[in-house]
């Protein structure tokens, strides 16, 4: 199914959803989601639980998991130089290259974001013996920041030690201290299948699996396959107000592996689906789509935006969250099932209740 893109009307992926439907925090297991399955051809929708899709998936099928970790990358300190303390809160984004060694070890350059711009040279002191200098600044709030880790630690495990998890902004929290959803945040705000460290956001839809849930999808006889795509700070972005012709997504490092490929030519030939965890896995094998519906292996950068009019080569199912308006998530489910029957799913689910966003309930499109 395609439908025309309004190049200038980013209100055509709009919808209203009132402010207590924005799940504020996960539910106490991770599998107990409610599930809405749509029917893309048709339009159907049912109603269960997450856990129904151990049913909802076939024998043969093979799902793909997003195994990117959530680095702890908001830091907050003050910034040193010239007198003043003022406070200053930073985002780092991504890993640049590595910069000189030091006394204290090894320094690395990072793209970050700043709250306020802040001039090159300039120093910031994240404390516990963390500093960055302001190597550049880029467009808008980016900044390059060369890290120099305390004596005996690597960055990473000083920005591990001293960072905190980088929250979407409709995630409200207060401080560790007073907010006790800060402490259960640092582990369920992870999959359990992530392993490779280098997001700033999770894949969402992989916050739904536990263990138990994907050995009995294994023991269904349902493949499991992970590739590798780090989550930047553009699933923040809304759509630009000139219209989504006018959007451009930040490129974000993805590694799809040899095994992967090989199981999805696999998979296809024999007539099973790709059944794809989350918008993040979408965008990296459509990007990598190679003829008669394989995937060719390797590493690179994705800036791939999908949206109405994308000719799916690849990915045969999805399951996903519920994106927030105006945004390129919203607009790539709407490419992959229709814009019409999307929006009339999630004025369904906003009428029954479901929870939305990073830690809300969950949809499987068929």
């Amino acid at each position: 199914m395609r439908e025309a893109l309004s190049p200038d009307r980013s209100s055509d992926f709009d919808y209203e959803l009132p402010a207590d439907r924005i799940a504020q925090e996960p539910l106490e297991r991770r599998d107990a989601s409610r599930l809405m399955v749509l029917d893309r051809a048709s339009g159907a929708l049912d109603h269960g639980v997450f856990t129904d899709v151990v049913e909802r998936l076939a024998p043969g099928d093979l799902l793909v998991l997003n195994d990117t970790r959530v680095l702890r990358a908001r830091l907050l300190g003050r910034r040193s130089d010239e007198g003043t303390s003022a406070r200053v809160e930073t985002l780092l984004v991504e890993r640049m290259q590595a910069g000189a060694t030091t006394a204290a070890g090894p320094t690395q350059v990072w793209r970050a974001m700043l709250r306020g711009a802040r001039r090159e040279g300039e120093t910031l002191d994240f404390g516990s013996g963390l500093i960055a200098r302001v190597v550049a600044r880029e467009d808008g709030p980016f900044h390059l920041l060369e890290l120099t880790p305390p004596e005996g630690q690597t960055v990473e495990e000083a920005v591990e030690r001293r960072g905190a998890m980088p929250f979407p902004p409709y995630i409200r929290r207060g401080t560790r201290d007073a907010d006790p959803r800060v402490g259960l945040d640092d582990e369920r705000y992870q999959t359990v299948f992530a392993s490779v460290p280098g997001a700033i956001a999770a894949p969402t839809a992989g916050l739904h699996f536990t263990p138990e849930l994907l050995d009995r999808l294994r023991a269904r006889g349902v493949e499991t396959g992970s590739l590798t795509l780090h989550v930047g700070p553009g699933t923040f972005l809304p759509l630009r107000e000139d219209g989504p012709e006018a959007q451009r997504l930040h490129a974000e490092e993805f590694a799809i592996p040899d095994g992967l490929a090989a199981s999805i030519a696999r998979v296809r030939a024999a007539g099973g689906r790709v059944v794809a965890v989350g918008t993040t896995v979408t965008r990296a094998l459509e990007s990598q789509a190679a003829p008669a519906g394989g995937v060719k292996p390797g590493s690179g950068r994705c800036d791939l935006f999908i949206r109405p009019g994308h000719a799916f080569r690849v990915v045969d199912a999805l399951i996903t969250n519920f994106h927030l308006p105006r945004s390129t998530l919203l607009m790539l489910v709407s490419a992959f099932a229709g814009r019409e029957r999307i929006l009339a799913a999630y004025a369904e689910a906003v009428r029954r209740g479901y929870r939305f966003y990073s830690y809300g309930d969950a949809m499987l499109i068929v």
